[in-house]
């Protein structure tokens, strides 16, 4: 069982308002998707899991019985979807969002007494189609959201937005995408949405002929950064630029310098052939990666020695340009993922030239957290406010969630809330 195949499973903590002396609220509650609600009636696995049940002969005997399923009327994904609803949360449209890049995303409430139900599956209004991805930017002083979604069949990638109000703009295929890759994050700037395209693809032919996984590294690919206007109505204006080595699955931010110059923050998963299945082989390297759009050049450079990922700014400098950047520490003990034993502020400005982490929290032995979030203050200054995250002690089945000083220079827990129930490893999520 792969960590990417689970169910998505949302874990809530309500506060009282403004200090008062009410109980925090917890509450877990599975996104009741279509998949879920049918396996769960069905007593057992009714779909393909991608990342360990779609591997070689035994794949393909699977996709053939789903096939069948599908053909008799027993399952009806082409209408309702396949998703699992289990990578991020989104705030947009006074609406909250369960997100995964397979599917369209879930809504659910959030009740006046900590309750979290699920809704239904969101298309918005129709304008919506197949799946998005589950890392859409907002756009703190426009209220615009941008997103994208990448498939199996051409077009593989196609770039879309949403006013303030939640209206769906117009798809814009990327045609300039030759094959499957994945697409997992991306980055926007005032004026510019950034893709990164990476060696991890789509190879179903090896998958059947060699018994791998669906999801492989493309070796002979130069990995490469395309740039389109932030709205565009077509892909005629997508640049593409070569960047060998260069395969990040998250970003941190971005921004332009000046009218020729974008400016891509975002951790470089080194030795990315080992990344499915040898986690303890690979790491991670932040950097700053430099777009010259005038000459077409690109230049990098890392910004720490730590090996980091989820990395978060304030969310008002989301596509604008920032000076502090939270990632997580990770420690690749296992194989199969890694764990997230601690958490550092980077400053990228005051330690230009030198490893950029200016303040660092470790978590004690056996003790992991999951993303952290930055909640701001009201203050004016970018790191005015705190980090925000839930960690686990697996030696005492214990889970808490932490507040941290995100200004200080130890990042100083100022607050924790221990949970009744321990919460499991996650990926993304946000604070509202």
């Amino acid at each position: 069982h792969h960590l990417f195949d689970g169910d998505g499973m949302l874990h809530s903590l309500l506060l009282p308002e403004g200090g008062g002396s009410a109980p925090a609220v917890y509450c877990s509650r599975y996104v009741e998707t279509y998949r879920y609600r049918l396996e769960r009636e069905a007593g057992g696995l009714v779909f393909p899991k991608v990342f360990s049940g779609v591997v070689g002969a035994a794949g393909v005997a699977r996709g053939a019985v789903m096939a069948l399923r599908i053909l008799t009327g027993q399952i009806n994904p082409l209408e309702e979807g396949i998703g699992l609803a289990n990578t991020s949360v989104l705030s947009f449209g006074n609406k909250l969002f369960a997100l995964a890049e397979t599917d369209l995303p879930y809504t659910f409430n959030l009740s006046s007494d900590g309750d979290i139900p699920t809704v239904d599956r969101y298309d918005f209004d129709g304008k919506l189609s197949g799946n998005m991805t589950a890392h859409p930017k907002k756009d703190h002083e426009t209220g615009e959201l941008f997103a994208f979604r990448y498939g199996p069949l051409p077009p593989y990638l196609t770039y879309f937005w949403f006013d303030r109000d939640g209206n769906k703009q117009p798809d814009v295929p990327i045609s300039s995408v030759s094959q499957t890759s994945f697409n997992h994050d991306f980055a926007i700037t005032e004026r510019y949405a950034i893709f990164p395209d990476i060696q991890l693809v789509v190879k179903p032919f090896d998958m059947v002929f060699k018994g791998e996984m669906i999801l492989g590294v493309d070796k002979r690919k130069v990995p490469r950064i395309g740039v389109i206007p932030r709205y565009a109505r077509s892909d005629n204006e997508v640049r593409w630029f070569d960047v060998p080595g260069f395969n990040p699955f998250h970003t941190i931010n971005a921004w332009e310098e000046d009218d020729e110059t974008i400016v891509l923050v975002a951790p470089n998963v080194i030795s990315i052939e080992h990344t499915l299945e040898r986690q303890d082989l690979v790491r991670n390297c932040v950097e700053m990666v430099t777009i010259d759009l005038r000459f077409g050049r690109v230049s990098r450079r890392p910004l720490s020695v730590g090996n980091f990922d989820f990395g978060v700014v304030n969310p008002r400098f989301v596509g604008k340009k920032n000076r502090f950047a939270y990632v997580a520490s990770l420690r690749n003990d296992s194989i199969s993922m890694p764990n997230l034993t601690g958490v550092a502020k980077l400053d990228y400005k005051e330690k230009a030239g030198v490893d950029c982490v200016v303040a660092f929290r470790e978590f004690p032995k056996g003790c992991y957290g999951g993303e952290p979030f930055f909640v701001a203050n009201g203050g004016d200054e970018e790191d005015d406010g705190y980090l925000v995250m839930f960690t686990t002690d697996v030696s005492r089945e214990e889970s808490k969630f932490v507040v941290m000083d995100a200004k200080s220079t130890e990042l100083d827990v100022v607050a924790e809330v221990l949970l009744p129930r321990r919460i499991p490893y996650g990926f993304h999520g946000t604070f509202i």
